[in-house]
């Protein structure tokens, strides 16, 4: 038993009496905490070295520099972020790699879970980190590196992707965007980052609009102010955007970013912090510091995506490498444990559109990274269908 577990075991009280009702409202005493999860304690590990609760399994779809399935494609080394998409009949994942070259990959499944194709939807990019989906069926893919761009994707393949400078030219980390008015909120991966946003001259057009970083009041309160050049030469005389705006608010190394029931879910590594933003309010909080949990349960804090029940699931970049639940009754706990991969990290956590399977990766196993698909019982998932979801 490690550290962890034991802490877990002397933390329960103080877990149980975080009372508030959801994590997810926005009167709350303290952050989450760690604690005994919905769905019991890890079990021993099974033959691919993943300690999983009761009821859940876990399989293997993806080894980089290996073919996928026998569809003859090569999956691409470091896989990252990732989302997934209703397509006719069945659903495509798309991952990230963040390598030089980069790229974005796909595979499709069908109904039953087989895996059908695999393929190419973004090339000619440089270390695709992270990204977001988009609530018309595209796939924002993210370079973090410092004269990176988003690029917009077609799940498919079947449209090229194409490059969005108007989202800025920085090290972009990942995207999440607010349906209601698809408002873009982006993360980079700086110590001293920003938090922006990218408001579109016209709904339906991702090419002209205003990047925007973000101003924290005393208040809590959010400010949008207008970054004057979106677009700096680097290398060169430019002023980097996170640097532009002095009175902007640092975000120690922004990494996931999720939109979730009218709020923005980000991770910054600088200080392990999960905050969450409220869209309505504009007021920004923390929902998990490290720091004020006796068991430190979620360490490393990376990507980042949401269940249909309403909890966050939050990869591990080191710490237990772990998938950390965080629950609606202010609860952290882990879902999944990879063991023998202390050197690798956790990435792209995304469920399937019916909820009932979580894909993720391990980027660096066996020094190239393994792709996975965990199933189970997880809370709100859907006996049958595809809700919610566009279909491609």
């Amino acid at each position: 038993m490690d550290r962890r577990s034991c802490l877990r075991l002397g933390a329960a009280v103080a877990a149980g009496a975080f009372t508030q009702s959801s994590i997810f409202a926005r009167a709350f005493a303290a952050p989450a905490r760690g604690g005994p999860g919905p769905y019991g304690p890890l079990l021993p590990a099974d033959a691919n070295g993943l300690m999983l609760p009761a009821g859940f399994s876990a399989r293997i779809v993806a080894r980089a520099q290996q073919q996928v399935a026998d569809t003859g494609y090569m999956w691409p080394i470091f896989p990252d972020g990732g989302a997934t998409y209703r397509a006719s009949g069945g659903w495509i994942l798309v991952v990230n790699s963040e390598s030089v070259p980069g790229g974005v990959s796909a595979i499709r499944f069908n109904l039953r879970g087989q895996v059908v194709d695999a393929y190419s939807i973004c090339s000619g990019t440089v270390v695709n980190c992270a990204g977001g989906s988009t609530p018309w069926g595209t796939w924002l893919t993210c370079e973090e590196v410092a004269g990176g761009h988003v690029w917009e994707c077609d799940p498919t393949g079947r449209k090229p992707a194409r490059k969005l400078p108007a989202l800025g030219t920085f090290k972009h980390e990942a995207a999440a965007v607010d349906p209601r008015t698809r408002e873009i909120y982006l993360t980079e991966d700086e110590p001293d980052g920003r938090l922006y946003r990218f408001v579109p001259e016209r709904r339906g057009s991702l090419d002209a609009g205003e990047l925007q970083v973000a101003v924290v009041g005393e208040d809590s309160i959010v400010t949008w102010v207008s970054v004057p050049e979106p677009n700096p030469e680097i290398p060169g005389s430019g002023t980097p955007t996170r640097r532009q705006l002095p009175e902007s608010t640092v975000f120690r190394g922004g990494e996931g970013i999720v939109y979730d029931r009218g709020r923005i879910w980000l991770t910054t590594k600088g200080d392990g912090k999960v905050s969450e933003y409220e869209l309505r309010t504009r007021r920004i909080s923390v929902v998990y510091d490290p720091a004020e949990d006796p068991v430190r349960q979620l360490t490393g804090v990376d990507n980042i995506t949401t269940s249909r029940a309403g909890d966050l699931v939050v990869a591990e970049d080191g710490g237990n490498m772990e998938l950390v639940l965080l629950t609606r009754s202010g609860v952290a706990s882990p879902i999944v444990r990879v063991l023998g991969q202390d050197g690798s990290e956790l990435t792209g956590p995304a469920f399937d559109p019916s909820g009932r399977r979580l894909y993720f990766s391990s980027q660096r196993d066996g020094g190239v990274g393994t792709t996975y698909e965990l199933t189970g019982p997880f809370h709100g998932s859907a006996r049958t269908g595809f809700r919610d979801l566009p279909q491609l």
